[in-house]
């Protein structure tokens, strides 16, 4: 049984949909985040970084999403969640998925966790400051990807994990004062499009999660 640890409207709603999109049988575990559980020993010891998400196949224990969600869509191939191997298209979707998680997710943490970068309260405002507008400067690469080729998916025709991880972290601008991801001209039609898959509303549901999805 696949296992996967989660907290509501985290990192973990990546592989969460996945899962829903692959139609396979997994458990849910949702980690106690405000009360600690992320530092527990029992937790550590799954992941020493302290960090959601965690994903248990059997005897193997995966953390980092990227990671956890590669693995799904390999061990899936049918569900066409990633190109064939040694493609163009796969070569195209690892570099979107690189860049979702080490630059525009990084710069959203940075936003969302300022004082990690800064001694006071000033400095921690304007590292918040900047990594919103650098963050906007991503979007628009999301942006103008979509526009480039007129299809309905980040990659073109066929819908892939790569669309759920770019939804996931532009739902997390949806409290972006002015200016958010749905307010791209692009993004905005692509984000209803994903939203109105089942495999993403049940994954809303079981997390709890409530309007404005993104």
């Amino acid at each position: 049984m696949i296992t996967l640890h989660f907290v509501p409207s985290t990192a973990s709603l990546t592989p969460h949909i996945l899962l829903e999109e692959l139609g396979i049988p997994f458990e849910l575990v949702e980690i106690d985040k405000d009360g600690g559980e992320l530092d527990s020993p029992a937790y550590r010891k799954l992941n020493p970084n302290g960090l959601i998400p965690v994903l248990r196949d059997g005897d193997l224990v995966l953390f980092e999403t990227a990671a956890i969600c590669l693995h799904l869509a390999d061990t899936h191939p049918d569900a066409a969640l990633m190109p064939p191997l040694a493609t163009p298209e796969r070569a195209e979707t690892y570099k979107w998925l690189s860049w979702l998680s080490t630059t525009l997710q990084q710069t959203l943490i940075l936003y969302f966790y300022p004082q990690r970068w800064a001694d006071n309260e000033a400095g921690a405002e304007v590292v918040k400051c900047c990594a919103r507008d650098k963050t906007l400067l991503l979007l628009e690469q999301i942006d103008t990807q979509l526009a480039s080729h007129g299809q309905p998916w980040l990659l073109g025709t066929q819908f892939s994990l790569v669309d759920i991880y770019a939804m996931m972290l532009c739902r997390w601008t949806r409290n972006f004062p002015e200016r958010k991801a749905r307010d791209f001209t692009h993004i905005k039609p692509w984000l209803d499009r994903v939203l109105a898959r089942p495999a993403v509303q049940r994954a809303f549901a079981r997390e709890g999660l409530v309007a404005p999805f993104v």
